[in-house]
């Protein structure tokens, strides 16, 4: 369920496609996301998760696994 919320706020975010999307998925590297794109997708999973993500940890982010991690631990 997580996975499936954060691949839709991934494809609004920084529109790829879902199929680009796995857990392996390196947010920079495979989904192209560049320091702004970061901080608008950080934003919208604290909004949609209703979780707060601080700068380092959202820095440590680097692929999806990690941020679905993250939000099965906020929860």
């Amino acid at each position: 369920m997580i996975l499936e919320k954060l691949k839709g706020i991934i494809v609004d975010e920084l529109g790829v496609e879902e199929s680009e999307i796995t857990l392996e998925a390196n947010i920079t590297d495979d989904l192209g996301a560049d320091s702004l794109d970061a901080v608008e997708l950080i934003m919208a999973i604290e909004d949609e998760f209703e979780v707060k993500v601080s700068d380092e940890v959202a820095q440590s982010f680097k692929t999806v696994g990690q941020i679905v991690k993250f939000i099965e631990g906020e929860k």
